[in-house]
C-alpha cells in the first residue's frame, strides 16, 4: 500500500488530521497574503505591467487579437502576437475592478494560491508542520518574480501539473486526462506553457526507470498523453504561432543578455538562493537519500534553466521539493505523514479539527478584511521610476509631439497612455535585427554618432529619459534642451523647439 492510499484509510477525508492540515495550509497561504500585503507596491515596479493591462483593457474593448504591432512608431504594422492574451485579460478585469489595487489584490490572491496548494502536495508526504514550512520557504526564495504580469497565473497551475504527474508516476498509473485542460489555460495565460512539455516528460522518465518496459500498455498511454500535451495547446486564438513565438527567446535573441530576468545567476545579488542550494547540496552529499536517475535528471534540468535565466527562479524552489517529498517521507519516516497521522492529536490541532468551520470562517472574514482594507485605505500605484507621471503631464501640458525617443523603462507607461513608443519591452517578437543592439550602443561612451543618426532616422520630436540614462550628456553635447527634469525622468527637445 503507499503512502497516499495509507492516508486515505488511516482517516476520512476530513478526520481530525485532515482538518488540521487544511487549516494549517490555509494559515500557511494567509500568512504569505499578509506578508505580501505590507509590501504591496513592490509587485508593481516592473515597466511591463503598464502595457500587460493595456493590451489586456485593449482587448476587451475592441474584442480583437491583434496580429500586428500597434503600439510603437520603430516597428509599427510589423507581425505582433498577444500570447499572453488571457492573463492580460485578467489583469485588465482586475485593473477595471479596482485600479492598481485591484491588479495587486489579483496577484496577492494567485501566489497565496500556490502557496496552499504547495502546502497541501507536500504534506500528502511529508509532516503538515515541515510542508508548510517548505511552502513558505519556496515562496519567499521567488518573490523577485512577483509582479502584475501573466506569469504569475501559471505558478499554482506548474505546481499542480509537476505534483500530479509525478505523483501518477509514482503509483504506477496513466497520467489524469483532466490535466489537459491545464495546459490549455497554461497555453493562453503564458509562453512558459511549453514547459508543461518538458515536465510531463520527465515524470515519464520517472515511471520509465520505475517499471521499465514491463507494462507496455501503460507506457503507451503515458506516451499518447505526451504527444496529446503540444495539440492540445494549439487550443489558443494564434494556434502554432504561440508555440514558435517562445522559440525566439527559447533560443536567445539580441535583447535577451540586457534585459535583467533574462540574465544569468549572480551569486553576489541572489545570496539566499545560492545559501539555499548550497544548504541542500550539502544535505544531499552527507545523507542517504536515493532519488533514482529520473529525478536526478529533473533537479538538474531545472537547476540549469535557473542558473541560465533568472526568471526561472521558480523550477527548482517550487518543483525540486514536490518531486523528491516521497522519497524524503520513505527514507526518513519520522518525517513522513504516516507517522504523523499514527501519532495522537496534539491539543492544537484537536483545536483545528473540532473549530474546523469557524476557524476557516474566521480566515474569510479577515481575507474579504484585508481585501477591503487593501482597496480602500491603502493605495498603491506603479514605481515612479516606471511611471514618468510628472514628466509625461508635463508632455500633455505643452503639447509635446512627434515621435518621442525614450528610455527602455517608460516603454509600458507610454504604451499605457497611448503614446507610440521607440522601445519597450515586447522584446520577445519585436526590436530585433540589430535593432536593440544599436539602441544599446548609443549609451556607450563612443554611441553619440549613432544615437545622432537614430535621431535623425526616426524623426525624433522630443526624448523622454529616465534620470540615470547614460544618453543625456549627448542631448546635451548634439544642442537638445532640458525642458523637463524630476528624480525619476528627464524630457529633452530639439533645438529651435
Amino acid at each position: 500500500m503507499n503512502q497516499a492510499a495509507a492516508i486515505a484509510t488511516a482517516t476520512p477525508s476530513l478526520g481530525e488530521a485532515q482538518r488540521s492540515r487544511l487549516i494549517l495550509c490555509l494559515l500557511c497561504a494567509c500568512l504569505m497574503a499578509y506578508w505580501l500585503a505590507t509590501s504591496a507596491s513592490a509587485m508593481l515596479q516592473d515597466p511591463d505591467s503598464w502595457w500587460q493591462v493595456k493590451v489586456g483593457l485593449d482587448f476587451l474593448e475592441n474584442r480583437t487579437f491583434p496580429v500586428v504591432d500597434p503600439y510603437s512608431y520603430t516597428f509599427a504594422g510589423q507581425p505582433w502576437i498577444a500570447k499572453e492574451w488571457l492573463g492580460q485579460v485578467f489583469l485588465a478585469l482586475a485593473y477595471r475592478a479596482g485600479g492598481w489595487n485591484g491588479v495587486v489584490t489579483l496577484i496577492i490572491a494567485t501566489v497565496s494560491l500556490t502557496v496552499f496548494l504547495m502546502g497541501w502536495f507536500l504534506s500528502a508526504w511529508l509532516k503538515p508542520t515541515l510542508a508548510i514550512a517548505l511552502a513558505f520557504a519556496a515562496a519567499l526564495l521567488i518573490a523577485p518574480i512577483y509582479t502584475a504580469r501573466p506569469h504569475v497565473f501559471t505558478l499554482p497551475i506548474v505546481v499542480v501539473w509537476t505534483a500530479m504527474l509525478f505523483r501518477a508516476a509514482q503509483d504506477e498509473r496513466a497520467p489524469p486526462l483532466w490535466l489537459l485542460v491545464l495546459v490549455v489555460l497554461w497555453a493562453n495565460l503564458h509562453a512558459t506553457f511549453t514547459l508543461s512539455f518538458v515536465i510531463a516528460a520527465f515524470a515519464g522518465l520517472d515511471l520509465l526507470a520505475r517499471s521499465g518496459l514491463s507494462k507496455p500498455a501503460l507506457l503507451a498511454k503515458w506516451v499518447a498523453f505526451g504527444l496529446l500535451c503540444p495539440v492540445v495547446s494549439l487550443m489558443h486564438p494564434y494556434g502554432v504561432k504561440a508555440i514558435l513565438a517562445t522559440f525566439t527567446v527559447a533560443y536567445g535573441n539580441e535583447a535577451v543578455p540586457l534585459i535583467l530576468e533574462w540574465r544569468a545567476f549572480n551569486a553576489q545579488e541572489q545570496i539566499f538562493q545560492e545559501a539555499v542550494m548550497l544548504l541542500a547540496l550539502f544535505g544531499l552529499l552527507v545523507s542517504r537519500l536515493r532519488i533514482g536517475w529520473a529525478k536526478a535528471v529533473f533537479i538538474v534540468f531545472a537547476l540549469h534553466v535557473y542558473l541560465t535565466h533568472l526568471r526561472f527562479v521558480y523550477l527548482p524552489f517550487l518543483l525540486i521539493p514536490l518531486v523528491v517529498a516521497v522519497e524524503v517521507a520513505r527514507q526518513y519516516p519520522s518525517v513522513s505523514t504516516t507517522t504523523w497521522l499514527a501519532e495522537k492529536r496534539d491539543g492544537l490541532e484537536k483545536l483545528f479539527a473540532s473549530r474546523f468551520y469557524a476557524i476557516c470562517g474566521a480566515m474569510a472574514v479577515l481575507l474579504v478584511g484585508a481585501v477591503f482594507i487593501l482597496g480602500s485605505a491603502y493605495q498603491v500605484a506603479p514605481s515612479p521610476k516606471t511611471a514618468a507621471s510628472g514628466a509625461l503631464a508635463y508632455a500633455r501640458d505643452h503639447q509635446l509631439s512627434g515621435n518621442v525617443l525614450n528610455s527602455y523603462n517608460f516603454g509600458g507607461t507610454l504604451i499605457f497612455h497611448g503614446i507610440k513608443t521607440y522601445v519597450d519591452g515586447r522584446t520577445d517578437q519585436l526590436f530585433l535585427g540589430g535593432f536593440t543592439k544599436a539602441e544599446d550602443a548609443t549609451g556607450r561612451s563612443d554611441g553619440k554618432p549613432l544615437l545622432e543618426a537614430q535621431l535623425k532616422k526616426y524623426a525624433i520630436g522630443w526624448a523622454l529619459l529616465t534620470a540615470d540614462d547614460t544618453r543625456i550628456p549627448f542631448f546635451a553635447e548634439l544642442g537638445w534642451k532640458r525642458a523637463y527634469a524630476d528624480d525619476d525622468a528627464v524630457i529633452y527637445l530639439p533645438p529651435g523647439a
